[in-house]
């Protein structure tokens, strides 16, 4: 299918989750997941107007920049070695896994300007995913302080692959009410806005438990690579 047809069935779920949670659709911002697809459907996602696309390599990311340029704000969704930082620091809008203190010491090395960073959190506890402990998180984001180039501007998390419904919901409460604890804290340097959860299987569950992105790959733009 095009991209425009099956925007046209998110959007359609994405209003319905609003609608139930009591939501505005402008709170929500839909992040499409374009890491496994060409250049030309990501091209294709633009013209849709989705202009939020989420890369998880900069190899995936510096290839489609050097076709797209600024015309996207990119977000660097994966785990980011930080070795590889200084390769895409000034082309992206947002990091969504900043998990620990040496990767933020880099971007605070690497970036002309404060780049806006979501703490990854693994609330899930599983072994495969990566992510700060729950527990830990308001530690990690006070060791941020004096970062100046790093802005907390809020969480992100991988729910378990799964179909149980109160399981994601769990999951997603959980990243929610860490979120209200840290901006309870009021850091300068972490307003804490976002709540970066919920994939193609779950996107409706993560909207209706406070979700502001939502990253959709496979039901949006597919998979060709």
């Amino acid at each position: 299918m095009k991209v425009v047809d099956n925007l046209k069935n998110i959007e359609e779920k994405i209003n319905k989750a609003c609608e139930i949670s009591g939501r505005d659709r402008d709170e929500i911002k839909l992040i499409a997941v374009t890491k496994y697809v060409s250049i030309e459907r990501a091209k294709e996602a633009l013209e849709a107007g989705i202009f939020e696309l989420g890369e998880n390599r900069d190899e995936g990311l510096l290839n489609k920049y050097e076709v797209l340029k600024d015309e996207p704000n990119w977000h660097y969704i994966g785990s980011m070695q930080t070795r590889k930082v200084k390769n895409v620091i000034d082309k992206i809008s947002y990091i969504h896994s900043l998990d620990r203190i040496s990767l933020a010491e880099e971007i605070q090395k690497r970036a002309n300007e404060p780049i806006n960073c979501l703490v990854q959190v693994n609330v899930s506890g599983e072994e495969s995913k990566h992510g700060i402990d729950p527990e830990e998180a308001l530690d990690f984001i006070n060791e941020l302080s004096t970062l100046d180039k790093v802005n907390v501007a809020g969480l992100m998390t991988m729910a378990p692959l799964t179909d149980d419904e109160q399981l994601l919901r769990r999951c997603f409460r959980k990243l929610k009410g860490l979120q209200v604890e840290i901006q309870k804290a009021g850091l300068r340097h972490a307003p804490c806005t976002e709540l970066s959860m919920g994939m193609s299987n779950d996107f409706t569950i993560a909207i209706e438990e406070g979700a502001t992105m939502i990253r959709i790959g496979t039901a949006l733009v597919g998979e060709e690579l």
